[in-house]
């Protein structure tokens, strides 16, 4: 006969019934969490350790780009005064913003470089004209924007036309100037300076000393007033007895014509009075107005 082995039902019972104490639970989660922390641990001081290490130090500073009034060695010493911590932790917007607070910088940008090496590329401001007084140390680059310079640094910029205008229009009063140059070529005489009033009104004056009042439009407006000056001044000119070069002022203000003074002469044309020893020279082919703009 087989003999079958019966485990008392009250024996079973007590196994299932049996749970590993609480306490025993709180040790095995503290052991747990104290072993991931010493792993955290190590891993920081591993990752400490070796960012101070030698190797990642940033030892050279390339600069590229055309530089022309900031010194490579300038710029170096910039780049070592931003650059804190090492080739990894570097951070690499902080030196582009301290590269580009440097005078007659627009734009740098900044690569890491293994090994050991950060590359900047510099590009400055190219300066097309001073913008206000001189006295104030600004230029305005090819881009329509005004930048900071220094006194001196201005007198290597002799020569530049002086644009002056609310600040917000730079770039409009740069674009005026470039659409009036040719219209103006056949006067012989560049433009000196060129000014964009608060209220929106024009003026220029030109090396030869003569100052023309353009009034306020859009640019097709102020340039079609400044073609009819060059278009019909010869002929005033030539009726008085002199050349262009003898125009001193020109007010170009009026809906149909204009009114100026030449060197010599005192020529009134349009709205305004005649003088009391010269009367009025009409110009030919131009009608009188009323009141200027």
């Amino acid at each position: 006969m087989n003999a079958t082995l019966v485990r008392p039902l009250g024996t079973v019972r007590a196994a299932a019934a049996v749970q590993v104490p609480l306490d025993v639970k709180l040790m095995e989660f503290a052991t747990g969490a104290l072993l991931a922390a010493l792993c955290v641990l190590g891993v920081s001081h591993a990752v400490q350790w070796l960012l101070r290490q030698p190797a990642l130090a940033v030892r050279v500073v390339q600069v590229g780009g055309e530089l022309t009034h900031v010194s490579e060695s300038a710029l170096r010493a910039q780049a070592a005064q931003a650059a804190q911590g090492n080739w990894l932790t570097v951070p690499l917007a902080s030196v582009r913003q301290a590269f580009e607070a440097v005078p007659w910088v627009r734009q740098a940008t900044v690569q890491r470089r293994w090994p050991q090496t950060l590359r900047v590329t510099v590009q400055e401001h190219r300066p097309v004209a001073v913008w206000g007084p001189a006295s104030q140390g600004r230029l305005l680059n090819e881009q329509g924007e005004v930048f900071e310079a220094s006194a001196n640094e201005l007198d290597d910029d002799d020569g530049l036309p002086t644009l002056h205008g609310p600040l917000s229009q730079s770039s409009t009063v740069l674009a005026m100037y470039h659409r009036l140059v040719p219209v103006l070529q056949p006067l012989k005489a560049p433009i000196s300076n060129l000014e964009l009033s608060p209220r929106g009104g024009w003026r220029v004056q030109l090396e030869s000393g003569a100052r023309i009042e353009l009034g306020s439009g859009d640019s097709a407006d102020i340039e079609s007033r400044a073609a009819r000056l060059v278009r019909t001044l010869p002929t005033v000119a030539s009726h008085h007895g002199r050349g262009v070069s003898a125009l001193e002022a020109a007010d170009l203000r009026y809906p149909t014509g204009y009114a100026l003074r030449l060197r010599g002469v005192s020529t009134v044309a349009l709205a305004a009075a005649p003088s009391a020893t010269t009367p009025a020279a009409p110009i030919p082919g131009v009608s009188r107005a009323a009141t200027p703009r």
